[in-house]
């Protein structure tokens, strides 16, 4: 399987050969480097801290998580939300493609996103609960 990164999720121009937990990106030159979810979590962490979203503390959690991303980056070609059900079809699932549409709201209401991969720095801080957040996505689009 060959497909293009969502530049949603921060990476642009890598051509990707997807596996269990790896990627496997082919740069310049067709050299192979692996991004397992700890790479993945720095390409994230550098690309979303600066605008307000931070990685749950908990990292058993969030590595879990970006694993969940990973492996659904091989099972449906695109890194959508692993807390929800995907269709396995891009335009119907383009709403939970990692970070989904969303993740703003919920991060501004309840300080985390539905599956809290995402929160805010008073979260992780605990300034503010730990509430449940509820789903936003229509449930028409939950099949």
């Amino acid at each position: 399987m060959r497909a293009r990164i969502s530049t949603r999720c921060g990476s642009s121009g890598f051509w990707v050969h997807a596996d269990w937990y790896k990627v496997h990106r082919y740069g310049r030159g067709d050299i192979e480097t692996t991004m397992d979810a700890a790479q993945l979590y720095e390409m994230l962490r550098k690309t979303q801290e600066p605008k307000g979203y931070y990685f749950n503390k908990d990292r058993e959690m969030t590595f879990g998580l970006l694993e969940g991303l990973l492996t659904n980056k091989e099972r449906y070609g695109y890194m959508c939300c692993p807390c929800r059900l995907a269709a396995n079809d891009r335009e119907t699932d383009r709403d939970i493609i990692c970070p989904c549409v969303y993740r703003a709201p919920d991060v501004k209401e309840y300080g985390s996103c539905y599956c809290s991969l995402y929160v805010s720095e008073d979260w992780n801080r605990e300034k503010i609960p730990h509430a449940y957040v509820p789903e936003r996505r229509p449930a028409e689009k939950v099949k």
